[in-house]
């Protein structure tokens, strides 16, 4: 992170007292030299699990930041790909790595939770985006992911396994978390970045109620924990027709 390609500390501690959008717009320029992105072998991960549940026509990477996420579906898509995120800034840098060949892919402005777009794609995918939403707001998030999808269309993002009470990376994250209510209790605008509050069994439980009927499918390269359990797993939720009612 420190690497001269990198942020610096300072650069990292001015993100940090901004708003999400702003502090992206910041980080943008060198978010690439981060352990922020995703990294590649979840990406190649995805895909792989992704590709014999095509083919998809259109494809959209919701928040979707430099645009790791749309060169998944730039290889997954035959027609069109989106990337959607509310950063400008890091919107600007996608743009300038779009691949020559391969679907046309468009880029826009916008907020997931209110996504400008009808029922037009087949996929959408997140990567490393969830932190960002409180767990109050999942409902409303993955109701406009349904009302961006066809009928039958997929939702998929991959998940990790938490760390174990007994493991550093457990205490590390629950540090994180409570330096981030601090700061946004005491600092306006507020971060939203929280490590742990996204839950997978009350992800899968929103899942249903949005409409999705969903599954998970573990990504074989991570390996598994002592009690068996894959390190990473892949949530594919197809949308339901029609949605249930409220």
């Amino acid at each position: 992170m420190f690497s001269p390609e990198g942020p610096s500390l300072r650069e990292l501690a001015v993100q940090a007292l901004s708003s999400v959008e702003h502090g992206y717009d910041l980080l943008a320029p060198k978010f690439e030299h981060t352990p922020f992105r995703t990294p590649g072998t979840v990406l190649d991960a995805v895909a792989e699990r992704l590709a014999p549940l095509g083919p998809f026509d259109d494809g959209l990477d919701l928040c979707c930041g430099t645009g790791a996420g749309v060169d998944v579906l730039a290889g997954l898509c035959r027609r069109r790909v989106t990337g959607v995120d509310f950063s400008a800034g890091m919107l600007e840098v996608a743009r300038r790595r779009v691949p020559a060949d391969g679907p046309r892919v468009d880029f826009v402005r916008g907020d997931a939770r209110a996504l400008p777009f009808r029922a037009a794609f087949d996929l959408v995918v997140s990567f490393g985006a969830f932190g960002h939403f409180l767990p109050r707001e999942l409902p409303g998030l993955f109701a406009q992911v349904h009302s961006v999808l066809r009928p039958g269309g997929c939702f998929a993002f991959p998940v990790l396994a938490p760390p174990r009470p007994s493991s550093p990376a457990f205490w590390t994250l629950l540090g994180f978390d409570a330096v981030m209510r601090v700061r946004n209790a005491l600092w306006r605008p507020p971060f939203v970045m929280y490590y742990r509050a996204f839950r997978l069994g009350a992800v899968l439980q929103e899942l249903g109620r949005a409409g999705f009927t969903a599954d998970l499918c573990a990504l074989p390269g991570f390996g598994r924990r002592d009690d068996g359990s894959p390190r990473a797993r892949l949530v594919v939720a197809r949308a339901l027709t029609p949605p249930p009612a409220a």
